[in-house]
């Protein structure tokens, strides 16, 4: 009996074993599925969240990109609606400089809130009140521009045309109310010029932060969005890159102002942009370096982490040493390296014998160029990017910053006759920049189209066209089928005393 007993015991003993063995391999076969499928889920997602600058010279990317959307980025519809306004909420919550203007925010608040309330000709009323303390303040009038022609609206034939403009009010406020001024305008003269029977022009202001993530999420919310018929932003590279594939799936004309990075040529039939690429602004700087400064060698200080600055410093370095010039590869600082030093970079800079500190910064890393402007302390000459071109760098910069040279797309003290700077100043009561004046030709652009075809696939096809063509601050707005500017140039601006003063500086163009 008592061997019975054992004969069974070593059975089930037996029998528990291969169990215990079969579950510890079907676990193992199922961590190796999940770890699988992680990486592919991470090395899809990837570069649509945070796109990065390649070593290629020629992208790649074309109109068949089809993003996949996967838990982890479709947009949480509430939180991406908080970054909406067409009027009934305020997104920029210092519009003016003057904070303790009390009558203009009062007036501008019951404005907004009389728009959410649809009671269009109070909303009318407090946003001129509101303007008429402050002129300078784009978000209101865009908001009372929405005002009048949602008033117009039921004398109209049709419904007003949609657009949208994308701006980065939470981490670049000034960047953003800069676009803002150049839509605004567009927005009034358009609907300035419209009669009674014809349909006013819409904008929808968003709120992506200059975030790839959430300017995603945001141009997903657009796209699905059928009254929208196109799109103005977004003001980063790295913010329309990761965009532009939800308007390239969704079949939403995007024209950005502001973003420069070579990867946006030929990136989709649907992105656009006003402003020259990286290619055009850093073929000017190294020609003016080894033209008019007759410089050799240089060192770059750029971000890793940006897109737009990676694609500066690629571009800059291969003008450089296609012309003659000379960018070692231990003279290429990164700015967003843990253990960066201004003070010891460009002391390495100066020992190396560079003659010229490029500054291929973003405008987060604002902070750590001041710091290589004093490092410098004006002994090797400054160039800089697009994003250097701050008051911030005026005002902290100081004279170490006098003779920095950078690159933009329009400067008003070269267009002073012009019609966009003379309307420009009597609507602002203040000069514009070319952050502004890019903006407009974007609107322009897009508002043009809509008149010619008001549907989505219309107006890609009209700005697609080789006749196609609208007038801006900077002259006639034609598209290559790249998506770039067909006649782009650079205006190079060099920091300079104001008024021969020693405290304040200014911008000034190279004639």
């Amino acid at each position: 009996m008592k061997q019975k007993i054992l004969e069974h015991l070593s059975l089930i003993a037996i029998a528990l074993a291969v169990m215990l063995t079969s579950a510890v391999f079907v676990k193992i076969i199922e961590n190796t599925t999940f770890s699988t499928t992680d990486s592919l889920e991470n090395a899809s997602s990837t570069p649509e969240s945070t796109p990065t600058a390649t070593s290629e010279s020629t992208p790649t990317a074309t109109s068949e990109i089809t993003p996949t959307i996967t838990q982890e980025n479709t947009p949480d519809a509430s939180l991406v609606e908080d970054r909406l306004s067409s009027g009934e909420k305020i997104l920029v919550k210092q519009e003016i400089s003057d904070t303790a203007d009390g009558e203009f925010s009062s007036a501008k608040q019951r404005g907004v809130e009389a728009m959410a309330g649809g009671n269009y000709k109070q909303a009318i009323a407090e946003f001129e009140a509101a303007i008429q303390k402050s002129p300078n303040a784009p978000e209101t009038l865009i908001y009372l521009n929405n005002a009048k022609a949602a008033d117009l609206e039921q004398f109209a034939t049709s419904e007003a045309f949609t657009i949208a403009v994308v701006v980065p009010i939470g981490n670049n406020p000034n960047g953003a109310l800069e676009m803002l001024r150049g839509v605004a305008q567009a927005q009034y003269e358009a609907n300035e010029a419209q009669g009674m029977n014809q349909a006013p022009i819409k904008v929808i202001i968003a709120n992506d932060d200059d975030d790839p993530t959430i300017a995603q999420q945001i141009a997903k919310n657009l796209v699905n969005n059928p009254k929208i018929l196109g799109v103005i932003g977004h003001f980063s590279s790295g913010a329309t890159l990761s965009a532009g594939r939800e308007y390239n799936a969704g079949e939403l004309v995007a024209i950005s102002p502001n973003s420069t990075d070579f990867q946006l040529s030929d990136f989709s039939r649907y992105v656009f942009r006003t402003v020259p690429s990286d290619r055009v602004a850093t073929k000017s700087l190294a020609q003016y370096m080894l033209t008019k400064l007759k410089k050799q060698k240089a060192a770059v200080f750029f971000n890793s982490q940006s897109t737009y600055s990676e694609s500066l410093k690629m571009s800059f370095v291969e003008e450089v040493i296609a012309n003659g010039g000379q960018v070692d590869q231990d003279l290429e600082f990164d700015m967003s390296a843990p253990d960066f030093s201004a003070n010891r970079s460009v002391e390495q800079a100066v020992a190396k014998g560079a003659q010229v500190l490029m500054l291929a910064a973003n405008t987060t890393m604002l902070d750590k160029t001041l710091l290589i402007i004093q490092a410098n302390n004006s002994r090797l000459n400054l160039l800089g990017s697009d994003d250097v071109y701050t008051s911030k760098i005026l005002a902290d910069g100081g004279k170490a910053a006098v003779g920095l040279v950078v690159p933009v797309a329009w400067h008003i003290d070269s267009h002073l006759e012009s019609d966009f700077a003379r309307k420009s100043q009597e609507l602002w009561q203040s000069r514009v920049n070319w952050r502004s004046a890019m903006s407009y030709d974007a609107t322009q652009a897009l508002i043009t189209a809509i008149r010619g075809n008001p549907t989505r696939s219309g107006i890609q096809q009209m700005l697609s066209s080789s006749t196609f063509s609208a007038t801006g601050a900077s002259g006639d707005i034609r598209f290559l089928p790249s998506g770039d500017r067909s006649n782009s140039s650079i205006q190079l601006v060099e920091v300079r005393p104001q008024d021969g003063s020693d405290k304040s500086y200014n911008f000034v163009p190279i004639r």
